[in-house]
């Protein structure tokens, strides 16, 4: 379906595509087509209609009802999550028409983190909440669709990881879950009925050091790991009745790598009547494929898959433990299927729909439902039902619904060369409608600021700046993952320094090629990228007229300091090491607190009252000094907001406030 017969047919409407199966009918491919005036006529229409029009920041913040939606097993009911007013709610629907036939509320301090079907008539969701001393945790419900009672899975105490689910059962009647039985106990199984006032039941105790439980496709807990005090161990068992062995002892230290990371290993599953399975791991040349694993032995097997120039981000298995594809990043997040059908499937729906990407995000136990989204950089996308047995397409709904994808920019990839002779690659979007040169620009660092990228994916925040009138140009500074070991180390030590020079360097390179007006640049971030901001208008005053901030970090020390409470004392001192490079580069000297008397530019802060990752005392401090000093400081604090947005609410106060912002300090017309 192309963006033209998006506007055309609308939402919710079935379309009956004019499609052939392949040869051997599990797949789709698009019939040939001939001159067709009257689809030329409208995609003329279509062109006309997409002058640049002012889109409002609630249909950049509002969502789908169905966003995040998953099939039921058999097909015939969806669940997703929704928000209306700042309150949270799960909704089921049928699949066929999209019609919700329920609603649950999840309460009120709840925040939705991921839900999944237990058999077809029940849903087990994950639910974050915060203490008084605003840290994350979260619990476990499950929602019983025939009573709708909702019942609570776990333990009375607060756990920081509650909502580990190693299995469920295929009938929807218990699930497998890992949990501590405090903060200070390693994790223990447990199999909880998934009734109102459920049993629960041990069914592994716990081991010392053993963090991760991965089951068979039968229930059955086979593998165990984890590491302490410098020593991983793997524990495995092969039949349900044998005792779990420890198989495999490694000093943690034999796995790391000269810059400090550990190399990558992670183990997915074991297949059914076999000790033989699955992990993810890097070798030498630091690629990390799918490769086979011996778990009774101990040893790593043949490699199923390793693409020769990107890092394997995921993999997907079969209901019997069989990998059906993997995933990996290069501009954009590419899937590779092994199941024949399902690529075949993949290939059609390409044709058909006609946009940048195209994913199968949920399944029917057969294979014969589709949950299908379709999108691209420059259009937020839809969400369609596939229907093997009728051949056809349900358009479900938009996932921005107010936003008009015809009114919306491209991003594109764009390299350039740092001072010290380093490629960045970054994505550029330009504002429709005003031509390619002398554009006020935005620089929009990422967060992390380790081992994060940004790529090719339709972004809110980057279309609402480019339908402002403004050039984005994204960067991926040194340090960002997905570019290899190299390029991480480049930037250990580096914070404020030579990866605050890529942004700098990104400007120069926009300013050299003629896109962008010098004196017309602001930068904006969030975590790291609103710590780039500040420090921005901190060191190069003379390149930005202004700098926003959403939840950036402005003292280094404070910072480390809150992290610790996480992190072990070994896993701290590692993250201060990246930070401040082997020389022991001084954090203070970067950190934009420290230098508040030298910000003469136009501030934009803003943080959430909730958030666990960098503490809400960052923003009061930093705000402070800055009305101290007489800066040009515009506020926004949040109440009950975390590190990221749980509402289109929240969302959209942010985007006004930097709407208005950047419209007083650096104007577009």
């Amino acid at each position: 379906m192309s963006r033209v017969t998006r506007v055309i047919t609308g939402a919710f409407v079935r379309m009956a595509f004019l499609l052939a199966m392949l040869a051997s009918g599990v797949g789709l491919s698009a019939q040939a087509q001939g001159p067709n005036p009257e689809l030329d006529a409208l995609r003329a229409e279509a062109a006309a209609a997409a002058k640049p029009q002012k889109i409002s920041t609630k249909a950049f913040a509002g969502r789908s009802q169905f966003s995040g939606a998953k099939l039921s097993p058999d097909g015939q009911k969806l669940a997703s999550g929704t928000s209306k007013d700042g309150k949270e709610f799960v909704i089921v629907a049928d699949a066929a028409t999209g019609s919700v036939t329920a609603t649950y509320g999840i309460g009120e301090d709840n925040r939705l983190v991921w839900l999944r079907w237990a058999g077809n008539g029940k849903l087990l969701l994950s639910a974050s909440t915060l203490d008084d001393a605003n840290r994350y945790f979260t619990r476990l419900f499950v929602i019983d669709l025939a009573s709708s009672a909702i019942s609570y899975i776990g333990r009375k105490e607060l756990i920081r990881d509650g909502d580990d689910v190693v299995f469920v059962a295929e009938d929807g009647s218990y699930a497998l879950v890992s949990l501590q039985r405090n903060r200070r106990h390693y994790p223990s199984v447990y199999r909880f009925e998934l009734e109102p006032d459920g049993s629960r039941d041990a069914v592994q105790d716990s081991k010392v050091g053993v963090w991760d439980w991965l089951t068979d496709h039968e229930g059955t807990v086979r593998i165990g790991a984890g590491g302490r005090r410098g020593t991983f161990k793997l524990y495995y068992r092969s039949m349900p009745s044998d005792k779990l062995d420890l198989v495999q002892k490694i000093e943690i230290e034999s796995l790391r790598k000269p810059n400090g990371n550990y190399r990558y290993l992670s183990f997915l599953g074991v297949q059914p009547g076999t000790d033989l399975g699955y992990v993810l791991h890097e070798n030498d040349a630091g690629r990390v494929g799918l490769r086979r694993f011996d778990f009774l032995l101990g040893k790593l097997g043949e490699t199923v898959y390793e693409h020769p120039d990107h890092d394997l981000n995921d993999v997907g298995f079969s209901a019997t433990g069989e990998p059906i594809w993997v995933s990996y990043t290069d501009d954009r997040t590419n899937i590779v299927w092994f199941d024949k059908q399902l690529a075949a499937i993949q290939r059609g729906l390409n044709s058909a729909l006609e946009e940048e990407q195209v994913s199968i995000q949920s399944r029917s136990k057969n294979n014969e439902r589709l949950l299908v989204r379709a999108g691209g950089e420059g259009d937020p996308g839809a969400l369609y039902v596939y229907t093997r047995a009728s051949r056809s397409i349900e358009a479900l709904g938009e996932l921005r619904p107010s936003v008009d994808f015809l009114q919306l920019s491209k991003p594109k990839a764009i390299e350039y060369t740092a001072r010290d002779g380093t490629n960045i690659r970054g994505y550029l979007t330009l504002p429709r409608g005003r031509g390619d040169a002398g554009l006020p620009l935005i620089i929009l660092p990422h967060g992390g600021p380790f081992g994060v990228r940004d790529r090719l994916r339709y972004d809110d925040e980057v279309q609402l700046l480019a339908n402002r009138g403004y050039a984005v140009l994204q960067p991926n500074f040194r340090g960002s993952g997905g570019y290899g070991d190299a390029f991480f180390d480049k930037g250990i030590g580096e914070v404020g320094r030579a990866m605050q020079d890529d942004l700098d360097d990104a400007m120069d390179w926009a300013v050299g090629e003629g896109i962008a007006d010098p004196n017309r640049v602001c930068i904006v971030g969030a975590s790291y990228g609103g710590y780039a901001a500040l420090w921005g208008v901190v060191r190069n005053p003379e390149r930005y007229r202004c700098a926003a901030s959403w939840a950036g970090v402005y003292d280094w020390d404070s910072m480390m300091r809150w992290d610790s409470n996480w992190m072990s004392r070994r896993g701290a001192r590692r993250w201060q090491d990246r930070l401040e490079g082997k020389e022991g580069g001084d954090l203070t000297a970067v950190s934009p607190i420290e230098f508040v008397d030298q910000i003469n530019r136009p501030v934009l802060l803003a943080h959430g009252t909730y958030d666990g990752r960098v503490n809400v005392g960052q923003y009061h401090r930093m705000l402070s000094k800055l009305k101290d000093n007489g800066a040009t400081v515009a506020e926004l604090l949040i109440e009950e907001e975390g590190h990221s947005f749980s509402s289109a609410e929240n969302e959209q106060k942010w985007y006004d406030a930097l709407d208005a912002f950047l419209a007083e300090h650096n104007p577009a017309d």
